[in-house]
């Protein structure tokens, strides 16, 4: 039974993932090893398993990272596939992104856009500060009809502000590193 390709299946383990690994580092093999072991064996010794490099080092759990398993269409593995590669991300990190509300994947504009929507706003209200400026002038002179030219933009004034706020809010939720405590978080939005 000789096969150099990898053939794969997928097995519930109904609590026995624990003891498997324990059992697999205690004998200083990969759980796949022992377990293609334990396969031939209940199977009557028909084949032996091909050795691998895993089988001369001592097995070690990765403590970061865990492979999360999703059963999905076809096209919606390509869509995402296609989402994490556009946004420059792993498959995992991108779905951990997605999960976490990570407000520029939710948006669908890249981080790019967003520092380049943030630095438009940014000018915007620079903008708004000068004609205040200006207004507040014409109006300590008692100059009203000047003042009155003012108008439009005091009428938009709030919504503008308030987009400003929402899109730095945004950026600044993306760029706050993951697992931020609730004291950092209050920290931030003073």
């Amino acid at each position: 039974m000789e096969s150099h390709s990898r053939e794969r299946i997928s097995i519930d383990l109904q609590g026995l993932k624990g003891l498997l690994l324990d059992r697999s580092q205690a004998l200083g093999m990969s759980p796949s090893t022992l377990v293609r072991t334990a396969l031939i064996q209940a199977l009557g010794g028909l084949a032996e398993p091909e050795a691998s490099v895993s089988e001369h080092t001592a097995f070690k759990r990765a403590p970061a990272n865990a492979r999360l398993c999703l059963r999905m269409a076809r096209e919606d593995i390509q869509t995402t596939l296609a989402a994490a590669k556009q946004a420059g991300l792993s498959p995992g990190r991108y779905v951990a992104e997605l999960v976490a509300g990570a407000p520029w994947l939710l948006s669908g504009a890249s981080k790019a856009e967003q520092l380049a929507a943030i630095t438009g706003s940014n000018a915007h209200l620079a903008d708004l500060s000068r004609n205040i400026h200006a207004l507040t002038r014409l109006l300590t002179q008692s100059n009203v009809p000047r003042a009155l030219v003012y108008r439009d933009m005091l009428d938009t004034l709030d919504g503008d502000v308030r987009r400003h706020l929402a899109q730095a809010a945004a950026l600044l939720a993306d760029l706050r590193p993951r697992g931020a405590t609730a004291q950092t978080s209050r920290h931030l939005s003073r």
